[in-house]
């Protein structure tokens, strides 16, 4: 999908479109509603999302003027303001959706997908890093075929982690993106989940081929965070690391 981030906030606005891109898609950075509509002059995107609160020329006249260009794209508002009544506003000026600063890239990329959904585009349900696996829409996870039974929240760590291609994600990230809203002070339920992880597609690799050396999935980068380490499909070289919390 072809996507445009409006948002004044640089950081902001390189944050998802680095975690935009993963998804799968194409993805602009606009600064101000100006550039907004100009890059929309020359051709419309699939997707735009769009902060309220934008220099030069305010996010509900980009909104009202798009629709008049682009009908056809799905747009995903982001705002601080919390009246109801700006919320019904901005629906009836054309928005698709409406997310509240500050929130979960989690939750973003799910509102994204299920917006596409609705507007019958073919949206990526599958993330895959070496041999692990997810689908987005059946909520399902594989080591190689071998289907892993998780949890909600397992599943989401996995999601974040899968995600980031075998970046390091801090315990920190994904708390905010697991458990939004939850103290930091509270980081340990990550490495319980992590953990937790761990021996189910340790368990999973013990099924496929009845051995006790499995390789491990999940590496810890000590004082940091966690990655996805790149096993290869049909590989089982490596031995199990600790599973003790902590990074």
């Amino acid at each position: 999908m072809r996507v445009l981030v409006v948002e004044d906030d640089a950081a902001l606005a390189l944050f998802l479109q680095k975690g935009l891109k993963l998804e799968g898609h194409d993805v602009e950075c606009a600064g101000d509603g100006d550039v907004a509509l100009a890059r929309l002059s020359e051709s419309c995107v699939d997707l735009m999302v769009l902060d309220l609160s934008l220099p030069r020329r305010d996010g509900i006249e980009v909104l009202k003027t798009m629709r008049e260009r682009c009908p056809d794209t799905v747009v995903l508002v982001l705002t601080g303001r919390s009246e109801l009544e700006q919320r019904v506003y901005c629906l009836n000026a054309g928005a698709d959706d409406f997310l509240q600063k500050p929130f979960s890239f989690h939750e973003l990329a799910a509102r994204c997908r299920a917006l596409l959904r609705r507007k019958g585009r073919p949206v990526g349900s599958v993330l895959a890093y070496g041999a692990v696996s997810v689908n987005l829409l059946e909520r399902t996870a594989r080591y190689e075929e071998t289907p892993v039974d998780l949890t909600g929240k397992e599943f989401a760590v996995l999601e974040v982690l899968l995600r980031r291609q075998g970046e390091c994600v801090s315990r920190a990230e994904l708390l905010a993106e697991v458990w939004p809203g939850t103290q930091l002070s509270s980081v340990n339920v990550v490495d319980v989940y992590v953990t937790y992880l761990r021996r189910k597609f340790a368990d999973a690799q013990r099924e496929k081929s009845e051995v006790v050396a499995v390789a491990q999935v999940i590496e810890t980068v000590r004082g940091v965070g966690y990655r996805l380490r790149a096993v290869a499909p049909g590989s089982l070289t490596g031995s199990m690391a600790p599973l003790a919390h902590g990074a």
